[in-house]
């Protein structure tokens, strides 16, 4: 995981739309980026909801968010529809931001071994600078504990 302090690293990934969104296009504002799982399952559908529920106060604080998993722009897409997520959610099947942000780790679930995507989200300043970092997140809270934070 990256510490606070740390300039953010750059990435250009695609999003549901195909489109290609790099984080330098965010300049001047504060960026809420989140690393999740997968599309469609418990955990990350509950998160992603409670942000999309909290989205109107994220914009009046003008902050963006953004969601980035390994899974493809055109499942990012039915995820989106299917609940009504506001937000960017962008495509990293190769993993360049995931690992590049250190949230690709090792994993236990059930006494098995795997890697993957450890839950976190980064809280980026104004100038690119990460500001908060939050490993191992709960999803039904994470969005309402950086609004806290936030003030």
């Amino acid at each position: 995981m990256l510490e606070i302090g740390t300039k953010a690293p750059d990435f250009t990934l695609a999003d549901k739309n195909g489109n290609l969104v790099s984080l330098h296009d965010f300049a001047g504002k504060k960026i809420v980026l989140y690393f999740y799982p997968k599309d469609n399952t418990p955990g990350c559908t509950r998160q992603a909801c409670a942000f999309a529920a909290a989205y109107d106060a994220f914009i009046e604080k003008n902050v963006i968010i953004i969601g980035i998993s390994k899974d493809s722009a055109a499942s990012h897409a039915k995820f989106a529809e299917k609940h009504n997520l506001p937000f960017i959610l962008l495509s990293d099947p190769d993993r360049i931001a995931i690992e590049e942000y250190g949230v690709w780790q090792e994993k236990k679930m059930y006494g098995k071994v795997s890697m993957g995507i450890v839950r976190s989200t980064y809280l980026i300043d104004e100038n690119g600078i990460i500001e908060k970092v939050m490993s191992k997140v709960k999803p039904d809270t994470n969005a309402e504990e950086i609004l806290a934070y936030l003030g």
